[in-house]
C-alpha cells in the first residue's frame, strides 16, 4: 500500500502581501460603510492597533483616505478622526445608450452622482464633446472608467457591441469613439443586465441570489442571475426574450426580427394597441399604472404571464421582477396579476415582483459597474 503523502502547507504570506490584502480590505469596509474611526477599522478587520496605525498611514500617503471628520464632539485626538475614502481621486460616468437617446452621469470614485447630462445621438463624435464637458463641469480633468448600458448582444468574452438588426449603427459608432477618444477605461454592458445588476444592488431583488429581470419598455429582454452570478449565455444572448416564440402573435419570430416573438406582445407598441382595443387612448404607462381598467391589467397580465412561465420552465429563477417603465407603472398590482396568471401555467413555484427603479435601473447599473471596476483597479496592489 503505498503510503499517502500529506501535501505541502501554503506558504504563509509575504509582508507586502499581507499589507496589500489589509489595504484592500479597509479600502472595501470604507466603501461600504462610510467614514470609520481607527478604532473601529480595529474591530472590523481584527488587526492589532499599531498594524492599523501603520495602514492608515500607507493610504493617506497614497492618496487613498484623508480625515473626514471626528467621531463624536467630545472626543478629540488621533483616535476619534473619521478616515474616508478620498471621493475625488478619480471620476467616472456612467452612460445609458438607447435606441434614440443616450444619458449619462458623472459621478466621483465612491459612486456618487455629480453631474448628469443628455448626449447628442448620431454624431458620436459631439457625443464624446459634451461627456468631457459633463466632466469638467465637476473638475475632472479626465474619466478613469466609463460604464456603458447599451441593447443589443455584447460579447461576454471582449466586451465587444456587436451589430444587432435593427439597432441604430451609431450604438457601436460611439462605444468606439469612446474607446478612441478618452484615456478611460470603457466598460459595455447590455442594458437589461446592468439593470439586474442595479435592482440586485438596491432594488427590488435585494435579498435574491437567483431571479429573472424581465424589462418591459420600448423592447422587451430579460437577464438572468442565478446563485448571485449574472449569465450571459456562450455569446451575451442569455435573455433575448423578445424572440421567444408565444402564442397569440401573427407570425414567428425570425433571426432577424422578433416582430412574431413575445416582443409582439409585450413591447410598448403592443401594450399601447392593447390599451387601444381596451377603450384607452392616454399613454401605455398611464394604462398600465390603472387607467386602463381591469380588464385591460388581466389582458396585460396574461401576456407577461407567458414569457414569465418560459423563464421559469427552463430557469426556475424563483423571482421575476418586472423592469423598465412599463414594470414600474404597473407596480405591485399588475405584479400580483401576473403571479395569479403565472400560478396556472407552471408548477414551478415563481413570484412576481415589481421594479422599484424602472428606467433609472440601467443608469443605476452603470454607476455601479463603473464604480467597481474603478476602485478594484485603484485598490489592487501595485
Amino acid at each position: 500500500m503505498t503510503p499517502t503523502v500529506p501535501a505541502p502547507a501554503p506558504a504563509p504570506a509575504s509582508p507586502s502581501t499581507a499589507r496589500a490584502i489589509n489595504d484592500r480590505l479597509a479600502l472595501r469596509l470604507l466603501q461600504d460603510q462610510g467614514p470609520l474611526t481607527a478604532a473601529q477599522l480595529k474591530t472590523l478587520t481584527g488587526l492589532s492597533r499599531p498594524s492599523v496605525a501603520d495602514l492608515v498611514e500607507r493610504l493617506a500617503a497614497a492618496g487613498m483616505i484623508e480625515v473626514v471628520g471626528e467621531s463624536g464632539a467630545q472626543r478629540r485626538g488621533p483616535n476619534a478622526r473619521l478616515y474616508g475614502i478620498v471621493a475625488g481621486r478619480a471620476f467616472l460616468a456612467a452612460l445609458d445608450v438607447r435606441t434614440d437617446s443616450a444619458t449619462a452621469v458623472v459621478t466621483d470614485l465612491l459612486g456618487t452622482p455629480l453631474h448628469r447630462t443628455a448626449l447628442p445621438v448620431d454624431a458620436p463624435a459631439a457625443a464624446v464633446a459634451e461627456l468631457r464637458r459633463a466632466a469638467q463641469a465637476v473638475g475632472a480633468a479626465e474619466l478613469h472608467t466609463v460604464a456603458v448600458g447599451a441593447p443589443g448582444l455584447v460579447s461576454p468574452g471582449t466586451g465587444e457591441l456587436r451589430d444587432t438588426t435593427g439597432l441604430p449603427a451609431w450604438h457601436r459608432e460611439l462605444v468606439a469613439a469612446l474607446q478612441r477618444e478618452l484615456p478611460a477605461r470603457i466598460l459595455v454592458e447590455n442594458e437589461t443586465n446592468l439593470a439586474a445588476v442595479a435592482e440586485q444592488r438596491c432594488g427590488a431583488a435585494r435579498e435574491l441570489d437567483s431571479f429573472v429581470l424581465l424589462w418591459l419598455g420600448a423592447g422587451v429582454g430579460a437577464a438572468v442571475v442565478l446563485d448571485g452570478r449574472l449569465r450571459r449565455g456562450a455569446s451575451g444572448g442569455a435573455g433575448e426574450i423578445g424572440f421567444l416564440p408565444v402564442p397569440g402573435t401573427a407570425a414567428l419570430p425570425s433571426a432577424t426580427d422578433c416582430g412574431g416573438g413575445f416582443h409582439a406582445l409585450a413591447g410598448r407598441e403592443a401594450v399601447a394597441a392593447l390599451a387601444v382595443e381596451h377603450g384607452f387612448a392616454g399613454t401605455p404607462e398611464e394604462a398600465v399604472a390603472g387607467s386602463g381598467g381591469e380588464a385591460f391589467l388581466d389582458a396585460l397580465a396574461e401576456r407577461l404571464a407567458l414569457g414569465a412561465a418560459a423563464v421559469a420552465a427552463v430557469l426556475d429563477p424563483g423571482c421575476v421582477v418586472l423592469g423598465g417603465e412599463l414594470g414600474l407603472a404597473g407596480g405591485p398590482d399588475l405584479a400580483a396579476r401576473v403571479t395569479a396568471r403565472l400560478a396556472t401555467l407552471t408548477p414551478v413555484p415563481t413570484s412576481v415582483r415589481a421594479t422599484t427603479l424602472g428606467g433609472d435601473a440601467v443608469l443605476e447599473g452603470a454607476r455601479l459597474a463603473a464604480r467597481d471596476a474603478a476602485q478594484e483597479a485603484l485598490f489592487s496592489p501595485g
